[in-house]
This record gives structure tokens, sequence and C-alpha cells, in this order.
């Protein structure tokens, strides 16, 4: 059934392989982010016979229903609303308010459990985390997991590029292994963990300049699309396609590439221009805006145009395109991580599984 996203089971085992080694040789836990495909079964189960540490989703519900023996870590910071269902999900979760860490530690003895706590500390990229120069309110609330009955403080880690764009660097994780190293002493926990971040490390990763005491990673897109998220390029040695869009052409015709008419918004409120191009041959594929970001698409065929978009509608330029095709023929492309991010969660979009 199309439209349909092909993936290719055996270049995730490569892309895997290849980033748990990479950090096992430095010292480094792996944590593998299954969020992107939404804790997809399959991949689920090949992450599990891996050789990666445990898995982390930032949905409570994905990691409810996986099906693994390898520790399970909540990303996003926890919901009070959600406290009993932390516990229950996952082993360790990452958290930064004092009120939310009373609440799962409740949940924790009310299941009779002991919950890992990961600390956030925000160095500098303003999303979670108690900011880096609070110190008394650092030490406060890592005093409160260290003293509570039902958690345990795992470690302390950061979130960099993912909002405000700041690149892991000597300075902001060197500064997140010192924070570690002053709550140690403070506390005289081990404090096992300093969780320096995401795919946007793999740069550092590649070149062996982690900064020392970093030892955890989350790494979700270098997985699945192969990329180091701080430069947006590929990674060598990584594969790219392992995930493929295919969508069936449901029209083929030759027509203006300038509408005609007065003009107004279109259906997503927007004012668009288009030039004139003069005769187009257009076709149109049967996905839209409701299945995928369509900014995030790549044809894999170079000489294929998207040139727009409606809920249902991908509308593409085949002029300069030297195969030809025909109504029921599909076309391919290459989704980046939002796209992925859409077409994983659409029930509209068949999942077809290749290797």
């Amino acid at each position: 059934m199309y439209p349909r996203i092909n993936i290719h089971l055996d270049k995730l085992k490569e892309n895997l392989g290849f980033l748990v080694g990479l950090c096992h040789e430095q010292g480094i836990k792996a944590a593998i982010v299954t969020k992107v495909f939404c804790a997809d079964r399959r991949i689920v189960q090949l992450i599990n016979e891996s050789e990666a540490d445990m898995l982390a989703d930032s949905r409570t519900q994905n990691l409810l229903g996986m099906n693994t023996n390898k520790p399970r870590l909540l990303l996003r910071i926890g919901m009070q609303s959600e406290a009993d269902t932390t516990v229950a999900c996952a082993e360790i979760s990452m958290q930064s308010e004092l009120e939310t860490l009373n609440k799962l530690n409740s949940a924790a003895e009310r299941a009779g459990l002991v919950h890992k706590v990961i600390l956030m500390i925000d160095m500098g990229d303003l999303r979670e985390g108690i900011f880096n120069t609070d110190r008394e309110k650092i030490m406060e609330t890592a005093s409160y997991i260290h003293k509570a009955s039902n958690l345990e403080l795992y470690g302390v880690g950061v979130n960099l590029t993912c909002y405000g764009g700041i690149l892991p660097d000597e300075n902001n994780l060197g500064g997140l292994v010192s924070i570690a190293n002053r709550l140690r002493e403070a506390l005289g926990e081990e404090i096992p963990i300093v969780s320096g971040g995401n795919s946007s490390t793999m740069g550092l990763l590649m070149e062996r300049n982690v900064p020392a005491g970093i030892n955890h990673l989350r790494l979700g897109e270098s997985f699945v699309l192969g990329n180091d998220t701080a430069t947006g390029k590929p990674v060598p040695g990584l594969n790219t396609d392992c995930f493929v869009l295919e969508a069936e052409i449901v029209e083929l015709q030759t027509k203006p590439s300038k509408p005609i008419g007065k003009s107004g918004p279109n259906a997503f409120g927007e004012y668009l221009e288009y030039p004139d191009r003069g005769m187009m041959k257009r076709a149109i594929l049967a996905i839209g805006r409701q299945d995928v970001s369509v900014d995030g698409l790549f044809p894999t065929d170079p000489s294929v145009e998207i040139i727009g978009a409606s809920s249902d509608h991908l509308i593409v330029n085949l002029t300069e395109c030297g195969r030809e095709l025909k109504v029921g023929d599909t076309l391919t492309f290459i989704p980046d991580y939002g796209a992925l991010l859409h077409l994983m969660t659409s029930k509209y979009v068949d999942r077809n599984y290749i290797g």
C-alpha cells in the first residue's frame, strides 16, 4: 500500500553497530532514542538485540509498549500528572523540578521500587534544566533526590542544540562535568552518569574529543538518518537512507505553472506567489501535509522538484525528469528528521520492512 515508508533494517543495524562501538571505545554509554519512529516494534527489537546500553523515548506510551530487557529512559521532563506512569514505564527519567520529584518519589514508593533520576542542567541552550549558575537550586534539588527514600541520583545531564542551537564544546560539557564532581563531593554520591547530549556531539565523538567525564550520550538522528545534528551533514560511515518514503502518482498532466485568477490565502492561510515558468509537466502524489512535513522531503531523483502540497496531495514538477512515468508509478524521497517524525506518527502511512 502507498504511501509507505520503506525501513531498511539492515542499514539501521549497521548504524547501530557503528555508533555503539564508537561510544564504547571511548567509555561512553549509548542510549538509543526511539521517539522519531514511535518505538516501532521491529526497530526496538533490533536495538534490544544490540550492545546498546539503554533505550530512550520522550513519550510514556512508547516506553510502556516496549518489549526489552534493557533499561528505559524517559527523555522529556516528567509531568506531575504522569508520575505513576513514569515509574511504571521507565527505570530512569530526566527531571528538574522539586515538586515533580516529590510526586515521583511518592509514586515510586507506592510501586515499591527505587527510581533513578538524571538531574538536568541548562548549560545555555535554554530548554530544560536548572540554569547552571544557580548553584543553590542545583544543590537543593540534588540533595532532595539524595535523601528521598525511593529516588536515586543516577546522573546529571544536559540538552544542547534542540532549542537554542548551542553546540556542545569543552566549556559547556566541561561545565557539566564540574557540576557532577561538585555534587559527588558534597553528597558523597557516586552519580555514575554524566549525560552529554545528543547527536550534535557526533563531531566530538568521531574526533575522540568528547570531554573527559562525559560518559553517556542519547543518540537518535545519527542512528536513523546518519547525521551530525551540529552540522546537518552526514557522518562518514553511517547510512543516510535507512528510511525512504514511497508515494504513488495519481495524476500526471501538463498545466500552466502559475495559477490563474484572483488569488487569496490557500487552505493553510498562506499567501503564496508562483512565478510563471511556462507550461509544466506536473504530477500529483497521494500524500500531503497531514502525513509529512513537506519541506523536509528530498527526492531521490534530483530531476524531480517539489513545488507544493495541500493536506492530501504533493505536487511535483517532472518537466526535467528523463524517465517515462505514468499514473500508478511511484516516486521516492529521503525524509529529514521532522518529516520522518510526521511520517512515522501518521496512521495513513504504511510501513514496509526491508532486510
